[in-house]
């Protein structure tokens, strides 16, 4: 595959084998009538698939490099090719608006994009991306697991996983020194502000050593007794920590402490 060198700073790993995107058409449940946003589009892989398959595709792009390769894609009519940092841009503002985020996550942020679009950009309704394998195991990972923390909490409470599939190294240019998965899920009724929630949340898991009542107040969130007195009202141990309450805790905590 021609092309620039993938950039370890960027978190670059470029789809090199055309094989795995029917697994991904498959997971995305891709219908005519999508429009879908993609992060990452690399070298144009699945940008291709995307834009034979769906209505409008939504490309963002950091590495400017790549512009020769997007250029073709970009010419499609059904194709807006945006360049800049997926978490820096305004993305709830795109035309027509995404109903799906498809992609080949770069590493290093991943986790932030998929956190952010939970609440960012409430029209998405599928979620189908290829990140790390222990990032894909941490969104749904279970409590009082090393794996379980803040994001896994957020994206049960938002989602629900409809899909999985373990993705060989073989797959990308260069081979990740780390496996891969492919993760899909969809969008669920949020019980309450997510806003709200997630600042309670990230409090929570701030401090993972500390009690969560105290993490609470080291975070800024909530003072250390009115923490502890929401715990006694849900019939929990006020020396607990946050590993160990499941997602659904959270909005009822959330509703105690703010």
């Amino acid at each position: 595959m021609s092309g620039p060198a993938p950039k370890k700073s960027l978190g670059q790993h470029f789809l090199a084998d055309d094989n795995i995107l029917g697994v991904i058409d498959r997971l995305a449940g891709l219908e005519a009538g999508d429009v879908v946003l993609e992060i990452g589009p690399g070298l144009g892989t699945l940008t291709r698939l995307l834009v034979e398959r769906c209505a409008h595709v939504h490309a963002v792009e950091l590495d400017q490099r790549l512009e020769p390769h997007l250029r073709a894609i970009a010419a499609a009519p059904n194709v807006s090719l945006h360049w800049g940092d997926a978490l820096r841009l305004d993305l709830s503002r795109l035309t027509p608006t995404p109903s799906k985020l498809v992609a080949n996550l770069p590493y290093n942020v991943a986790t932030p994009i998929v956190a952010e679009s939970l609440d960012g950009l409430p029209t998405i309704q599928l979620w189908c991306v290829m990140v790390q394998r222990e990032v894909a195991d941490r969104f749904f990972a279970v409590p009082s697991t090393k794996a379980y923390g803040a994001v896994s909490v957020l994206v049960q409470l938002a989602a629900e996983r409809t899909g999985f599939h373990p993705v060989s190294r073989s797959v990308f240019r260069p081979p990740p020194n780390v496996d891969s998965a492919l993760v899909a899920f969809t969008r669920i009724p949020l019980p309450g502000s997510f806003a709200e929630i997630r600042r309670v949340v990230e409090g929570a898991f701030a401090h993972r050593r500390k009690t969560l009542a105290n993490s609470l107040q080291l975070a800024g969130v909530s003072s250390r007794e009115a923490a502890v007195s929401a715990l006694t009202e849900l019939g929990l141990d006020a020396a607990v920590r946050a590993e160990a309450l499941e997602p659904t805790v959270f909005p009822e905590l959330t509703r105690l402490v703010t």
